[in-house]
């Protein structure tokens, strides 16, 4: 059958050579068949020890004869075997996990002991019920889907009672179906290949059962299995890979002892693998050991609801500690209790979690937390935790089958626990969004921050290269300004300058050419020479002075064209400034526009007034030049070449005063004309003026327009500031709000639960008050009735003494007094 297949096949590493090498017929021989033909899976190992009275069947001769002929040091190997396993008997602890309601010890489950010297032992009421035990459990993994499905409340009790120890390496596979899980077939080949997780899995080995003789040896036996099985899984599901808690449930799988085996063989690697994938994929412990660990934050938010109700006193001091539930129960379920609990007691526990499934950790948990109520009510935060680390473990481990029988009668709601899961994941769901819009809001604020930074960079930026182009092209402007000025000076100068040279030449040149023709009559008019030299002196001295004065007018009126060009580009630039001014909207400050007007007309009236003097003056000039040029037109005309006077002399002296007329007639004119350009100036400097108050006007405008639309722009700002501080509030109002609701919703079903306590109160006390009542009616019904009876009696005795004093004083006679009266009265 099942477990006898089981046995021949089974693989085993031997401690020297680590080879796999199967258990041949010849080392199973010694377990033989029994004389009833039974199998021997079904019989407990006393039964299968030969007595001295039983004489060796005849069938299985050769069998024994074999099992007989054992070297004395596996003989010694098996009497410590006996021995050791006598003390784990006795051992309490060891004894917890195997005494239940129906009495049976580990001694029935220890099916390694195989003694061949075992037959002076006497049998007793403790090996018959192992051996009870181990017939049941035998026919129940030989029979094992039959039984499944025929009595599975039967086996889940019995399973709750504790499965022996040489049975669990079995029944763990069968209760998990996986016994024949196509994971087998997929160990060697991922132990071949290589992890990503090796490096952490080798840190952690030696961490896990450190003090446990299977795993205490580095590099040993235990401590490659234990590699060889976590790297397997992590290349299994390479979404969860490696937890840390997942080493000390392969450990205590790895721990289990197989059946029927003389060395204390455990449970192979395949097989411990297919029940670690089977717990993982089946058992919601996969969920539980992703990197996101959502399934174990279902279960403590499940637990801390279970605390609240079955122990709100002990929740609410959790709660005034800050006390999370994940701080003391977050082991329990990422490694089913093997790191707070004794071995023993956590197969107890694996047992029933193999067979209920994740219900057992919640009732273990709460069982426990029961146990240490009362401690845990009196200590803080660092207590509860040391508490939790060691006195609670010692103290559940005193009485093992107290705490598992305190866990089967926890009350556990499947329903109300899928409702709890519900509102976790509409919780986290919740918490999620939030979260998602926290992290898009604060990359928003981010980049708009950045954005504002990099805005106010290029503004600063473009601030400095404006005012450094503003002040350069200032610079500039100024330097052209007085390059042109100095060049146009300059090119005025030289032209004057040559011409005058030039003149000055021609002049020498006609002189020398009549000093040459006249040269025979000077000497008869040295004297006239010499006036006329004299006069030629004063004259080209005048000519001097007047040249002087036509460069300074030609100079001035260059300078009045200038000035007049820059008036003109000014009289632009206003003129546009107040088309720009016109466009923008006029203040409505009537005074103030009334003083300007007031400047502007006592400025206009002023240059009205230059303007004027400047026009008399010119009319005063052009009048004087009109009466210059009418004497000389009354003068009479040059004498005519028949003239005797009309001399070279005189010819020379003519032509001089003709460019002495023309000089003076040419300064008339610049004359003239530089007062008619300063009337133009002043003209243009009225305009100026007046475009300048009106850009003055427009600027203030401007300005207070400036000011005002600052002043909107602060109580703008303002607005908005007060506008996302009452937002702001209004947020903080609305999550008062909602804590007050939630409160509140709690204050009220925790008042309707108060008031239905009181209420179910009432109803009892009422209802003992009435029984009270009936009872106190009975007793006073009963007195009075003791009372009349009392009475009664005392006057029925009084009566019968009476009738006895009667009867005594009066016989009665034998005839009646009717028959016979006379008789009767005599």
């Amino acid at each position: 059958m099942v477990l006898q297949k089981f046995v021949s096949t089974r693989y085993w590493y031997s401690r020297r050579g680590r080879k796999r090498t199967p258990l041949t017929e010849s080392s199973l021989s010694c377990l033989g068949d029994p004389p009833d033909g039974r199998q021997i899976a079904a019989m407990p190992p006393e039964a299968m020890r030969p007595s001295e009275t039983d004489s060796p069947p005849p069938q299985n001769t050769q069998s024994t004869e074999q099992a007989v002929a054992v070297p004395p040091h596996e003989l010694e190997l098996l009497a410590k075997l006996e021995a050791a396993n006598r003390l784990i008997e006795a051992d309490a602890k060891s004894l917890g996990s195997l005494s239940g309601a129906s009495g049976h010890s580990r001694k029935g489950s220890d099916t390694s002991q195989v003694s061949l010297t075992s037959g002076t032992s006497s049998t007793t009421d403790r090996t018959d019920e192992g051996e009870e035990l181990w017939a049941k459990w035998s026919q129940i993994v030989n029979n094992w889907e039959d039984q499944w499905k025929r009595q599975n409340t039967q086996i889940r009790e019995f399973v709750r009672r504790g499965i022996p120890l040489h049975f669990r390496a079995i029944v763990w596979q069968l209760l998990c179906s996986a016994a024949d899980a196509p994971e087998k077939k997929l160990y060697a080949e991922y132990i071949k290949t290589k992890s990503p997780c090796e490096k952490v899995i080798r840190r952690d080995i030696a961490r896990t059962y450190p003090e446990h003789d299977f795993f205490k040896e580095k590099d040993g036996l235990g401590q490659e299995s234990l590699f060889n099985v976590i790297k397997a899984y992590s290349l299994h599901d390479r979404e969860v890979g490696y937890c840390q808690g997942s080493g000390f449930i392969v450990g205590l799988l790895l721990m289990q002892p197989l059946p029927n085996t003389k060395e204390g063989l455990t449970m192979p690697e395949e097989e411990a693998f297919a029940v670690l994938v089977k717990i993982m994929q089946d058992y919601r412990m996969r969920d539980m050991f992703k990197p996101s660990m959502a399934e174990l934050g279902v279960c403590m938010f499940q637990l801390e609801n279970l605390v609240s109700e079955l122990l709100p006193d002990l929740n609410q001091h959790f709660q005034s500690q800050n006390f999370h539930t994940s701080m003391y129960a977050s082991s329990w379920f990422l490694t089913l209790f093997t790191t707070a609990l004794t071995l023993p007691l956590a197969c107890r526990i694996m047992d029933v979690f193999l067979s209920e499934g994740m219900e057992i950790i919640f009732k273990v948990a709460l069982a426990m937390l029961t146990l240490g109520k009362d401690d845990l009510m009196s200590l803080d935060m660092e207590g509860m935790l040391k508490y939790f680390q060691k006195e609670l473990p010692a103290k559940a481990e005193s009485d093992p089958e107290g705490l598992m029988q305190l866990a089967y009668s926890m009350k556990y709601n499947a329903k109300k626990m899928k409702k709890l899961e519900k509102e976790y994941h509409v919780i986290k769901s919740k918490e999620q969004e939030e979260m998602t819009e926290l992290k898009r809001l604060r990359t928003e604020n981010k980049q708009l921050r950045h954005r504002c930074e990099m805005l106010e960079e290029e503004s600063k930026a473009l601030a400095d290269r404006l005012v450094r182009g503003q002040v350069s092209r200032a610079e500039e402007e100024e330097t052209t300004f007085v390059v042109q000025r100095e060049l146009e000076v300059l090119r005025y100068t030289h032209l004057d300058t040559t011409h005058q040279l030039a003149l000055a030449n021609e002049k020498i040149r006609s002189l020398s050419l009549m000093m040459e023709e006249t040269h025979s009559s000077r000497q008869s008019s040295i004297e006239e020479i010499t006036l006329k030299q004299e006069q030629l002196q004063q004259r080209e001295e005048m000519i001097e002075c007047l040249q002087e004065e036509l460069v300074k007018v030609r100079l001035r009126e260059a300078e009045n064209d200038a000035l007049t060009r820059d008036l003109r580009s000014r009289i632009h630039e206003l003129e546009e400034d107040k088309k720009t001014l016109r466009e923008t909207t006029p203040d409505n400050s009537v005074a103030h526009l009334q003083e300007e007007l007031i400047a502007v007309k006592l400025r206009e009236a002023e240059a009205n007034l230059s303007l004027k003097d400047l026009r008399q003056r010119v009319a005063e000039l052009s009048n004087q030049w009109q009466r210059h040029l009418q004497e000389h037109k009354a003068k009479p005309e040059p004498a005519t070449s028949s003239d005797p006077l009309s001399t070279p002399k005189k010819l020379l002296f003519g032509n001089r005063n003709n460019e002495i007329q023309k000089l003076e007639e040419e300064l008339m004119t610049t004359r003239i004309r530089e007062m008619e350009t300063l009337t133009e100036v002043k003209e243009l400097r009225l305009k100026v003026m007046e475009l300048e108050t009106q850009v003055q006007v427009g600027t203030n405008q401007l300005r207070r327009q400036d000011e005002e639309i600052k002043k909107h722009r602060e109580a703008l700002e303002n607005a908005e500031t007060r506008d996302r501080e009452a937002a702001a509030r209004l947020l903080e109002e609305q999550r008062r709000y909602s804590d007050l609701e939630s409160k509140m919703q709690d204050e009220l079903m925790k008042a309707r639960i108060s008031d239905a306590e009181k209420t179910q109160s009432v109803a009892l006390l009422t209802q003992k008050i009435g029984q009270l009542e009936l009872k106190s009616q009975e007793i006073a019904t009963e007195g009075e009735l003791r009372i009349h009876s009392v009475d009664d009696s005392d006057r029925v005795r009084e009566l019968q003494d009476k009738v006895a004093d009667l009867q005594a004083e009066f016989p009665t006679p034998i005839t009646s007094p009717e028959i016979e009266p006379w008789k009767w009265l005599g």
